[in-house]
């Protein structure tokens, strides 16, 4: 499963067209990635048929919300819940740098039959483990966006893999934020995770402004999807 960051309709349509098997819909790609409008959720649902997971972040300030923050993004949810999104992505911390238990109930009493995302949001809790074992609690949550960390993922693998223990299968795992051509064999190797998460890596110039590079999407869901499953996986770069 390869997810890629859309953030305009151009975007969901190329991924689509060149083997992304979901998009994760956002705006503000500079900021790490917020809320999109309900013009550009509709829109992206109009034009593509692959799941796309809707970004619930009303802001960059930092994961830790307000009480009016927390209406903002359930508001933000009952849209994407109403205009037909696979999913929804989120990630909430106290002030200590905890998983925010209360405010997570509150937003998952209105996800319904939603996907649930938690982002990497887990990357700057105090305990990262300690934070799995928290979220594997919640069956609403069907997957963890992660890094590892607050390193270059590449440094991070040991605690990945002891994410993935911690999980039990009751999540997925999915890599993302760092991921490259030069890593990723190594990384999916290291790790066996199944979902991978790509942002700048399949866009012109690697830049968080250029459009999706379909050529590099296309030769990134080639290595994923072919070579990882293969017993005798090995990616050659072109």
């Amino acid at each position: 499963m390869i997810e890629i960051i859309g953030t305009c309709v151009d975007d969901a349509i190329k991924i689509e067209r060149n083997g992304g098997d979901r998009i994760e819909l956002i705006s503000a790609l500079t900021e790490g990635g917020l809320t999109p409008s309900y013009g550009l959720i509709k829109k992206v649902l109009e034009n593509v048929n692959i799941p796309v997971n809707v970004m619930i972040r009303p802001h960059a300030k930092s994961f830790v919300y307000s009480h009016e923050d927390i209406e903002t993004m359930i508001e933000d949810i009952e849209i994407a819940k109403d205009l037909g999104a696979n999913g929804v992505v989120f990630g909430l911390l106290d002030s200590l740098g905890n998983i925010d238990e209360e405010n997570l109930k509150l937003l998952l009493k209105h996800t319904g039959e939603l996907e649930v995302t938690f982002h990497k949001a887990i990357d700057e809790s105090v305990d990262i483990v300690k934070s799995i074992s928290i979220l594997k609690n919640y069956p609403q949550i069907k997957r963890i966006l992660t890094s590892g960390g607050k390193r270059k993922i590449e440094d991070n693998l040991e605690i990945i893999n002891t994410m993935i223990r911690e999980s039990e299968n009751r999540m997925i795992i999915m890599l993302g934020g760092g991921l490259n051509f030069d890593n990723v064999e190594y990384i999916i190797n290291t790790t066996k995770v199944r979902e991978v998460h790509f942002g700048t890596a399949i866009r012109v110039d690697s830049s968080p402004f250029g459009d999706i590079d379909e050529e590099k999407l296309r030769h990134m869901k080639e290595l994923v999807s072919f070579h990882c499953l293969s017993p005798n996986f090995r990616i050659q770069l072109r």
